[in-house]
C-alpha cells in the first residue's frame, strides 16, 4: 500500500535516510525541514534531484517543529493534495554536549522545545485528520539514552529524549481506540555515519564549562568517546534505523511492534524498556484498560 508520510527533521541524518528509504519502498514521502528557501535550499534541491534520478515520490516541505503555524500549514498542505495522511515519523531533534551545570535553563528549555514540544505541535496538526480517518501510524524516533546506560555531558539531550519517549507511550494508549498505531524506534549511540555529535550544541556558560574541562572531570570526553567507539561494531550502520522504520510502516495493521531497538552497542535500553513496557501492560490490565494495549479499527 502506498502511504502518505511526513518525516520531521529530514534535512540530514536518520530523517533523510528514512525519507529516502520510505520513498524507495513505494510511499509518497514528505521530507520536512525548516528554511527550505534559505539555509536548507541546497538540501531541498538535492532531494528533488535524488527523487528525479531514482524515480521515487520524495518531496520536501517547509515544517519548523518549533512553530505551531508552520506545523499546521505543512500538515494541511499535504492533506489538501492527497485527501489523507497515513504516517507521521517524529524524527526532528537536536543534541547538546557539555557539563549540565554549564547549560542555562533557557538552553534546557530550547532543547525540550525541539525534541518534545515539536512532536506535540505536529500531533495537534495531524491527529484530527488521522482520527477522522480512523487509522494512521505514529513512528517516534526515541533514543536508547532514555533508559540505557548514559555517559556524562549529555544531560539536556537525555532528559528531552526521555520526555519524548514518555509522551509517545501515553499517546499510544490514548489513540488505540481511534485506530491509530504507535511504534517507538529506539536507536543506540551511532558514533559514525550521522552528524548528530558534530552538530550538537554547546553550553552558553563558557566559564563553568572551562572549570569542568580543567577539573577532575577533564578526561570525561576523551574516555567516553573512546569507550563508546569501542562498544560499537565496525559494521554498525545508521541506515539500519531507516530500514527498521520502513519495515514497521510496511507491516499490516495490528502487526506493527510497539517498540523496536537498533542498538549495535547494546547499552541495556532494550532490557530496561522491556521491563517498563511489561509493567505498563500489567497496570492497564489491573485497571481495566487492557484493550488499549492494541489498536482497534473504529467500529470493529
Amino acid at each position: 500500500m502506498n502511504n502518505i508520510i511526513i518525516v520531521t527533521g529530514a534535512s540530514s541524518g536518520f530523517g533523510l535516510m528514512t525519507a529516502k528509504a520510505l520513498a524507495h519502498a513505494g510511499h509518497t514521502v514528505y521530507a520536512s525541514m525548516r528554511d527550505t528557501a534559505g539555509k536548507n535550499a541546497p538540501r531541498a534541491a538535492d532531494i528533488a534531484d535524488y527523487a528525479k534520478t531514482n524515480s521515487i515520490d520524495l518531496r520536501t516541505i517547509e515544517l519548523d517543529v518549533q512553530s505551531d503555524a508552520s506545523a499546521e500549514k505543512a500538515i494541511a498542505d499535504a492533506i489538501a493534495i492527497h485527501g489523507r495522511l497515513d504516517v507521521v515519523v517524529h524524527n526532528a531533534g537536536h543534541m547538546s554536549y557539555g557539563p549540565a551545570e554549564a547549560f542555562t535553563p533557557e538552553q534546557f528549555a530550547q532543547l525540550y522545545d525541539i525534541n518534545v514540544l515539536g512532536t506535540q505541535r505536529v500531533n495537534r496538526a495531524a491527529l484530527p485528520q488521522l482520527r477522522r480517518q480512523g487509522r494512521g501510524l505514529l513512528v517516534w524516533v526515541s533514543s536508547s539514552s532514555s533508559r540505557g546506560g548514559t555517559p556524562p555531558y549529555l544531560a539536556p539531550y537525555f532528559a528531552a529524549k526521555a520526555a519524548m519517549d514518555a509522551t509517545a507511550v501515553s499517546y499510544a494508549g490514548e489513540l488505540a481506540r481511534w485506530g491509530i498505531e504507535t511504534s517507538i524506534v529506539v536507536p543506540g549511540a551511532f558514533t559514525k555515519g550521522t552528524n548528530h555529535f558534530a552538530h550538537s550544541g554547546t553550553p552558553a556558560d563558557k566559564q563553568r564549562a572551562e572549570e569542568y574541562a580543567n577539573g577532575p572531570t577533564a578526561d570525561f570526553s576523551e574516555v567516553a568517546f573512546k569507550g563508546l567507539a569501542s562498544l560499537e561494531p565496525e559494521d554498525a550502520d545508521p541506515q539500519a534505523v531507516a530500514d527498521a522504520i520502513v519495515d514497521v510502516v510496511g507491516k499490516p495493521f495490528g502487526k506493527r511492534p510497539f517498540r523496536v531497538h537498533i542498538d549495535p552497542s547494546e547499552d541495556g535500553a532494550e532490557i530496561v524498556n522491556g521491563m517498563a513496557d511489561r509493567v505498563r501492560a500489567e497496570l492497564l490490565r489491573r485497571i481495566g484498560l487492557e484493550d488499549i494495549l492494541k489498536p482497534h479499527r473504529i467500529g470493529a
